[in-house]
């Protein structure tokens, strides 16, 4: 489920939640990890982004050279489009600038882009960074913003959750290579999970269990649900919000072709450490014939038939190991399709359909 203030953001449209350097760093090392020239030579656009705010541009400014990109493009989102509580601060690149205006850089969406060292100052910096207004808001829904997408090869950003079906229909309709967050919950929408399933997206190598916290620039607007630990933490004198989300990706990383090790049927039964499982075995489902996984790691490594397993398998999920079928209430050949699966006429968590690949 996801979190109350996540919920309000969403319906509110107020989506402004930054990543952490941190986090973006951890998971983007893994594609360099894999494939050390994943980036040379691209052109990575980050829409959606906010480079007053955002860590994204930062980081990518800062590996501009180490990775050997070709092209760096980050757009933001006009604060009058933004439907937000609070006040516009203009930065200092704004400032000292003659184009400057407020009321301009309050409607119009803003372009920065990144190509060479501009300064002469023998290495490539934020100082490099090349900005101006964008012609409208900066939506990416927009045929200028589409024309950046179509110029770039791989696209990366934290995109707004109430637009994520939307957003990852743009990119598969320009057929780009991507790395984006959403909400754990959206594995399960029926315009995501089919990419899922047929391996045109995967989750990314950050951890689906990771507490993944994220900067808000209105933070009494955070502070208003009052649920610190499941909406809100604090760090030091920083209030983050706190978010189920997760990467999502269709570049390749190497913890997506590491084998899960498991146990067979009966040493699960013997010794699983799961008390819902040892002793007592595997239930079956009421309404379809597929056996219920409370936890990745109580798949049997011997069962040849259908397994129900917890959305929170795909961090886990390694092609080569498994074939993916569907998901509860979508699986076509379901009785009770549009429901989820049963067990003793109770209803399941949601469960993603598996089995083992035959060697």
């Amino acid at each position: 489920m996801a979190n109350t203030n996540l919920g309000k953001a969403k319906s509110a449209k107020n989506d402004e939640f930054y990543t952490q350097y941190a986090d973006i760093q951890n998971e983007i090392n893994a594609y360099i990890d894999y494939n050390p020239d994943v980036f040379k030579d691209k052109t990575i656009l980050l829409p959606c982004d906010d480079p007053e705010w955002s860590n994204f541009t930062k980081f990518f400014v800062n590996n501009f050279e180490r990775y050997g990109l070709k092209k760096l493009i980050s757009t933001s989102y006009a604060y009058n489009s933004k439907k937000v509580s609070f006040d516009y601060q203009p930065t200092l690149f704004e400032t000292i600038d003659e184009r400057f205006e407020i009321e301009t850089s309050k409607a119009k969406g803003k372009i920065f882009t990144l190509t060479k060292d501009e300064n002469n100052d023998g290495k490539i910096d934020e100082k490099d960074l090349k900005w101006d207004y964008l012609e409208g808001d900066g939506d990416f829904r927009s045929d200028e913003i589409k024309k950046l997408r179509d110029e770039a090869d791989i696209i990366i950003t934290n995109p707004p959750f109430s637009l994520f079906r939307e957003f990852v229909t743009w990119i598969f309709d320009a057929k780009k290579s991507f790395a984006i967050i959403g909400n754990k919950n959206s594995i399960t929408y029926k315009e995501i999970f089919p990419l899922i399933k047929d391996n045109k997206m995967w989750v990314g190598k950050t951890a689906m269990s990771t507490d993944l916290l994220f900067s808000v620039p209105d933070e009494k607007r955070l502070l208003e649900a009052k649920n610190i630990g499941s909406g809100y933490r604090i760090v030091g004198d920083k209030i983050f919000a706190r978010s189920q989300s997760v990467w999502f990706t269709n570049l390749e990383h190497g913890k997506r072709h590491q084998p899960l090790k498991l146990m067979t049927e009966s040493d699960n039964i013997k010794f699983s450490k799961h008390k819902e499982v040892k002793g007592l075995g595997y239930l079956k489902y009421d309404n379809y014939d597929a056996i219920e996984i409370p936890f990745t790691d109580s798949i049997p490594s011997n069962y040849k038939g259908m397994m129900g397993v917890p959305i929170s398998f795909l961090d886990k999920y390694c092609p080569e190991q498994f074939e993916i079928l569907g998901l509860d209430r979508y699986v076509e050949d379901n009785p009770c399709y549009g429901k989820r699966f049963t067990i003793n006429k109770k209803e399941t968590y949601a469960r993603i359909l598996i089995r083992h690949k035959e060697n």
